[in-house]
């Protein structure tokens, strides 16, 4: 039966990069729908940028251009990075639409009248410098419930508390590094106790045990309303009825999937309504399940919208086991792998290691390359790369008949069809590998055991029926790889002279037909292709670890003051670069009575860490966080027991007295060079 489906992945900030590990959800959403519709399903695979928010307001004040032109920049380069990964939306759109907003304010309205909108008068933290009241995510802080320093306003990262960020103890703003005071303003909330019984039954529903024995944790008391304003400056959509508050853009990102679907269906003379209420599904990271499982399906309920059939959540992406790092070059931008690295190396290893749950997954960079060369290459491909040139070489290109023992290999691979379309329906796309993997294992020992290369000598007929069967095994893998492979699988589709492959192809088999041109298929790929990715991804450090220390004053008159060093000539001056870096991050190092770990945001230079042995003249080291301070660049990397620190901070005066970090005045930015 043909069934009808949207699918969507959770929308990407316009305000950065695609990178690998956003790359996890949307691949493993283009295997998804890739195979509903080679099944023969009416699929709709829709998705946007997330275009709204204060850090694209910020962002695009700091470079001189409006919001919109940094939004409209934006979509071009994601759009471009999808489609070099061969990640085929139907529609790809973007948040900043008239859709969306005719959209967000009916779902508001419909809120309104249902009377679960109320307002409350809210203490929030309002930064005098940057002249705004401060989103979450512009201010750190102490956790009000661990005690965890430099914790963002909306949770913990340490003990995974939820809070509002005029909970935060010593609160810093992390734009200007200035102490925000407490204003209250009116805010209007969408309660979700209305909606209590209603999502208690709803979650574990339309979501993995695992993800709804968490959410379900939140209904022991009432549940919490949900602020949806935001105060001028901002970038998004104003409230119907408001000259000043706006709403915020967790509100609209996920009616964007509405907008998207209803400009597809406007362009293509479709109902969206039809197929928003038909088959749908979303694809998210577990970072984002209270929104999507909360927030989202409590606003669809309330407006009569239907929800997502299924919530599919996944985990992040670790590379050799670790959180990516762009100090180690493994944060790396989609831009930057495929100027190095094909595609399709990356999706058939994300498909491989894909389970359908939230575990994280690990891009081992050895394994990636073993794994494609060994399976990819040296498995599958080698099927075809034999047979087809042997055949084309030695016998006009032109297939045979199958014999018994052929019929009953093809048969094999025909048999496992019902088996690789059960993993992908649930996702389970290594487990698609395996199985595919198998196919090729038996096609590879067919091969070889009738050893077509010495029979080309002696017997040609021999030899084509044995390339008709191997070259038909290849084909019924190929069209199994398809959604994973779709430029791969085209290749091979077109040496076998068909025009297009659905899942009723592989009921066929192909004997006394002639072969295209042989494409060469895949390439191995070299480790030194990985360490050049790594090499261009990685913010190159120029190291030390100590505190530059112009001067030191006595702690007290009867103290002498410290004689100069040796007299240096002006030349060894010129040698330091010196350069400006904005704190993003500033903690006491544990067990050590002196060194305090900075992180700096050098801009062009990327982040870095230094040790610097300033402790007793900042006891309170997050007041250090947004300031801009200067920094020896081009020093030799120092291994210290703690870690390697990768720069040395200025540092004049005594500690404790009137010395301190050297800080610019001006608005230099991260990694400009001082002069």
């Amino acid at each position: 039966m043909k069934r009808r489906i949207v699918v969507t992945s959770a929308l990407p900030y316009a305000n950065g990069d695609i990178h690998l590990g956003h790359l996890v959800e949307y691949i493993q959403t283009d295997f998804w729908a890739r195979f509903q519709k080679l099944r023969g399903h009416e699929c709709v695979y829709v998705c946007a940028d997330d275009t709204h928010g204060t850090p694209i307001m910020i962002r695009a004040r700091k470079e001189g251009i409006t919001p919109e032109e940094l939004i409209a920049r934006s979509h071009a380069t994601h759009l471009k990075d999808f489609t070099d990964f061969q990640i085929a939306f139907d529609n790809y759109y973007s948040t900043n639409s008239p859709e969306n907003k005719e959209l967000s304010e009916s779902i508001y309205r419909a809120a309104l009248e249902a009377g679960v909108i109320t307002k409350k008068t809210t203490a929030q933290l309002y930064c005098e410098h940057c002249k705004m009241f401060l989103p979450d995510r512009f201010v750190k802080g102490v956790c009000p419930k661990c005690g965890a320093d430099n914790q963002y306003g909306d949770s913990c990262d340490k003990c995974g508390s939820t809070y509002g960020a005029e909970e935060l103890g010593s609160p810093k703003c992390t734009t200007c590094g200035g102490t925000p005071v407490v204003k209250d303003s009116e805010h209007l909330y969408f309660e979700l106790e209305p909606n209590h019984d209603y999502l208690e039954k709803w979650i574990p529903d339309h979501t993995t045990s695992d993800v709804s024995n968490k959410l379900l944790e939140w209904f022991k008391e009432p549940l919490r309303g949900w602020c949806i304003s935001r105060d001028a400056p901002y970038f998004g959509f104003k409230i119907p009825g408001y000259d000043d508050k706006f709403f915020y853009v967790w509100v609209d990102a996920p009616i964007g999937y509405i907008a998207s679907l209803k400009n597809w269906c406007d362009r293509n003379g479709k109902d969206w309504r039809e197929y928003w209420g038909s088959e749908l599904y979303h694809f998210i990271g577990k970072d984002i399940i209270r929104f999507h499982c909360l927030f989202w399906p409590g606003m669809l309920h309330t407006a009569g919208i239907s929800g997502p059939d299924k919530v599919f959540v996944h985990g992040f992406l670790t590379v050799n086991g670790e959180k990516m790092s762009k100090s180690k070059g493994t944060f790396v931008n989609a831009r930057t792998y495929l100027d190095n690295l094909p595609a399709d190396a990356l999706r058939y290893y994300y498909a491989a290691k894909l389970g359908g749950t939230v575990d994280d997954i690990d891009l081992n960079l050895a394994d990636f390359v073993q794994r494609v060369n060994s399976d990819l290459v040296g498995k599958i491909t080698n099927i075809a790369s034999r047979g087809g040139q042997m055949l084309q070489k030695k016998l006009e290109g032109r297939l045979g008949t199958l014999d018994d023992e052929g019929r009953a290999l093809v048969g094999k691979c025909q048999d496992a069809a019902d088996t690789i379309a059960r993993f992908y329906e649930e996702r389970k796309f290594n487990q698609v590998v395996v199985e595919i993997c198998k196919l090729a294992d038996a096609a590879n020992e067919y091969f070889d055991r009738l050893e077509p290369w010495k029979t080309v000598k002696t017997d040609l007929e021999t030899t084509r029926t044995t390339l008709t069967a191997a070259l038909n095994a290849f084909r019924l893998i190929a069209i199994y790889l398809k959604p994973i492979l779709p430029v791969y699988a085209d290749k091979a589709m077109k040496l076998f002279g068909e025009s297009e492959w659905t899942w009723e192809s592989l009921r066929q088999t192909l004997e006394g037909v002639t072969l295209g041109t042989y494409e060469y298929l895949a390439s191995r790929i070299d480790m030194k292709q990985v360490d050049a990715m790594i090499a261009a991804a990685t913010v190159k450090p120029a190291e030390s670890g100590e505190v530059a220390h112009e001067s030191r004053a006595s702690k007290n008159k009867e103290k002498p003051v410290a004689p100069l060093k040796t007299e240096i000539q002006f030349g060894d001056f010129e040698k330091l670069d010196l350069r400006i870096g904005r704190v993003k991050e500033c903690e006491i190092v544990p067990k050590s009575s002196k060194l305090l770990k900075f992180t700096l945001d050098c801009g062009s230079l990327g982040e870095r860490t230094i040790f610097s042995g300033i402790r007793q003249a900042y006891p309170d080291p997050a007041g250090l966080v947004g300031k801009e301070v200067a920094f020896v660049a081009n020093l030799a990397p120092r291994k210290m027991s703690v870690g390697v620190s990768e720069g040395m901070i200025l540092f004049a005066g005594e500690p404790g007295a009137c010395g301190g970090v050297l800080m610019p005045t001006s608005e230099a930015g991260g990694g400009t060079p001082v002069t």
